[in-house]
């Protein structure tokens, strides 16, 4: 049996709130978590468009249900998540991704000399690094909520590409997810990086916050 691949047109939906103009003060980017949906993600960041902040969210390519078969039968739940990737086909995931977001950065931010920061939450912190690192972007900042660095990046590409900017590590104090196993990894992918990401952590856990959220604008 052999594989294949080939390329088609594909339409992908992503959200926004604000608009670009002379006025606005920054742009976000902001990426979800393994399971979410965009539009109802976004929400968390509604704090800043009062700042005239743009916020646009990109959604993970992959939709499926959150419950199988059996359990929606029971429950009527029919709630539906995303995924950025899986370990299958992964590489084609990852590239299919950067295309993706390379686009809607074209359509949206253009040549703009506006601030721009890039946030990845949970799994969407790996696929943000990979895309700020693929050096196709411009951005000022790089923001790590509720996950780490992917070990599959070029160092020494990402030295240059993070070289002046800010990147930042949140997390909550009791988030199941990271240990001290995952920060150990962080921190080594961190010095290979040649970069200290400034830590900022919470009272919560696997979550967004808002009050740390308005820390950063």
């Amino acid at each position: 049996m052999q594989s294949s691949a080939l390329s088609f047109n594909f339409k992908a939906r992503y959200y926004k709130t604000g608009e670009i103009d002379a006025s606005t003060k920054a742009i976000w980017i902001v990426l979800h978590g393994y399971g979410q949906l965009a539009q109802y993600f976004i929400r968390n960041f509604q704090v800043l468009e009062k700042h005239n902040i743009c916020v646009i969210a990109p959604e993970g390519l992959s939709r499926f249900y959150t419950e199988d078969i059996q359990s929606r039968m029971q429950t009527n739940n029919n709630r539906v998540g995303s995924s950025w990737m899986t370990r299958e086909n992964r590489d084609m995931d990852i590239e299919n991704n950067l295309a993706y977001l390379n686009e809607l950065y074209v359509k949206e931010v253009r040549d703009a000399t506006i601030p721009v920061t890039i946030l990845g939450f949970s799994q969407g912190a790996a696929t943000a690094s990979r895309w700020a690192l693929d050096g196709k972007i411009g951005f000022n900042r790089l923001i790590l909520w509720a996950g780490i660095l992917p070990p599959d990046m070029d160092f020494d590409t990402g030295k240059e590409i993070l070289h002046g900017k800010e990147v930042i590590l949140v997390y909550g104090k009791h988030d199941p997810f990271l240990n001290d196993s995952r920060f150990a990894e962080m921190k080594l992918l961190s010095e290979k990086l040649g970069i200290v990401p400034r830590v900022v952590e919470f009272d919560g856990a696997h979550q967004m916050n808002e009050q740390v959220l308005t820390g950063f604008i």
